[in-house]
């Protein structure tokens, strides 16, 4: 199993380019089942998820090729409506194919899905969204069965904002016989470039990137070219990581305007920040100050940083609370930084940090894809030698993290 050594004490300074958002790619991918025309993405980004959805796809009948960044996938001879639960368990976002095919096939069969252990994220809004829109969906044995000679438009109003039930039965929706209507909808900026990339399939849909997405359900779709926005969460991820050691770095290929609420916090605990339309220069010429966070969904503060900024407030000045609102068990990665000094207290979904002067070098293990990233924040700023192991789940959302770090100024390995 292959680990991450890390010698800590080091500022970042340099120039990293940011790839491909994971979470905007996966259910683009999963969009291929809704047409028989290639569909060609580009700013792919290469991450285990990728392929693991790749995986899966192929299996179900799309043929994919890729080259670089670029990836084409024709779903022509889609033979096989079922995801398998040995593909299913490893991630969540398998569950963003059970829309498309329903919509296109009239039926699916997918394992309930897997992934990382932050919490529980039910898909009982995926059945009743799909229930809504006409079909017929039952569980039986792990999997999710859904069948509809062609599902038809409805009204569905969300308990809870969810990310992936709005794409999936946005997805689903495209397809179906008249007018879809997803109230209290999620808003994040991967849903928009979702969108974006279904309407130049000749889907209509308006008013993604708000919390009512109106979708008038189309006959087919046909292909297209679309370009994968940037990552915000790498993004986010390096931006604490300079922070934290006190570098000066510059991002490229980002996107500065779907990330205010990261840039707002690292702003507050003293970096100084200069954008333009894709880059972002970030120094920060002192020791961070503590800053609290209260996690909600977009365009709020992300969960997905929640981890990367407790260890920034780990060894800043002062104390700060972190709040998290949207996974019940995602303070796993607190114990690990124990681990490395920090003085961090839980109780319930609040965590209070009290800075350090110094985290001191440990063997650690990674719980989950950003407690990963906050491990790896924490052995940067850490003296002495720093081991993170279970670091395929640092692979899941990461294109290459050592050697980007290493660009920067890291001293940082990947070992067996």
């Amino acid at each position: 199993m292959q680990k991450l050594a890390i010698e800590g004490g080091t500022p970042l300074r340099g120039d990293v380019c940011i790839s491909g958002a994971k979470n905007a790619a996966l259910p683009m991918m999963c969009a291929s089942l809704l047409t028989s025309d290639v569909l060609k993405l580009n700013n792919m980004p290469n991450l285990h998820d990728i392929s693991t959805m790749r995986k899966l796809l192929e299996q179900i009948g799309v043929t994919i090729s890729v080259q670089g960044d670029e990836m084409l996938l024709h779903g022509a001879n889609v033979n096989k409506l079922e995801a398998p639960y040995d593909l299913v368990k490893t991630m969540r976002a398998s569950i963003l194919v059970l829309g498309p095919l329903v919509a296109r096939f009239g039926e699916a069969r997918v394992s309930l899905p897997g992934g990382c252990a932050i919490g529980s994220r039910p898909v009982d809004i995926h059945i009743r969204g799909l229930q809504a829109m006409g079909a017929t969906v039952y569980i039986e044995h792990g999997y999710i069965h859904a069948q509809a000679k062609r599902l038809t438009g409805a009204r569905i109003l969300f308990d809870i904002v969810s990310v992936t039930s709005t794409e999936n039965l946005m997805m689903a929706a495209v397809l179906a016989d008249g007018v879809t209507i997803l109230e209290n909808a999620a808003r994040e900026p991967e849903i928009l470039d979702l969108a974006q990339c279904l309407n130049a399939m000749g889907a209509k849909i308006e008013g993604a990137g708000s919390h009512t997405i109106t979708i008038t359900g189309v006959e087919r779709l046909h292909g297209t070219t679309h370009h994968i926005i940037p990552d915000r969460i790498e993004s986010g991820t390096f931006l604490v990581a300079a922070a934290a050691t006190g570098g000066n770095i510059v991002l490229h290929n980002t996107r500065t305007d779907i990330l205010d609420a990261v840039s707002e916090k690292l702003t507050e605990a003293g970096a100084q920040i200069r954008s333009s339309h894709d880059t972002m220069h970030l120094h920060m010429p002192e020791r961070p100050r503590s800053v609290n966070v209260r996690t909600a969904p977009y365009p709020a503060f992300p969960t997905d940083m929640q981890a990367q900024f407790m260890a920034l407030n780990a060894i800043a000045d002062n104390s700060a609370m972190i709040i998290e609102t949207i996974f019940e068990n995602r303070f796993m990665h607190v114990q690990e930084l124990r681990r490395l000094g920090a003085k961090i207290d839980v109780e319930g979904n609040t965590a209070m940090i009290r800075g350090v002067d110094r985290l001191e070098g440990a063997t650690v293990m990674a719980t989950d894809l950003r407690a990963s990233a906050c491990l790896v924040i924490a052995g940067l700023v850490a003296q002495g030698k720093t081991t993170i192991e279970r670091i395929y789940h640092l692979d899941r959302g990461y294109e290459h993290i050592e050697t980007k770090l290493s660009q920067l100024g890291a001293n940082i390995t990947r070992t067996q």
